[in-house]
């Protein structure tokens, strides 16, 4: 799976977290939308729920499991769930090791 496999299943998570959501609330699909932080989209329910739902994505693209939010994930000084560019970097490191 390369970048833009990996930023189309993150892109598909997004439409279906703004199909209920009025338009001034939608994530933007932008490799830069913080998604959590001060100043992200997701609070930490909806983090979780945005994860959950993009490893069942990805789960369905790659035909084999991937668990982001490990141990891993949360030991890193910088979270590979800051941003959707972050995001797509961390779950190609995960796919090639």
């Amino acid at each position: 799976m390369n970048q833009e496999q990996i930023l189309k299943c993150i892109f598909e998570v997004v439409d279906e977290f703004n199909e209920p959501r009025p338009k001034k609330e939608w994530i933007s699909k932008e490799l830069t939308t913080k998604l959590m932080g001060d100043v992200g989209t997701l609070d930490s329910l909806g983090l979780v729920r945005f994860i959950i739902s993009l490893e069942q994505k990805l789960e369905e693209n790659l035909g084999n499991s991937i668990i982001l939010a490990d141990e891993k994930a949360m030991s890193l000084e910088s979270s590979p769930f800051l941003t959707i560019g972050s995001l797509a970097q961390y779950i190609q490191e995960k796919i090639e090791s």
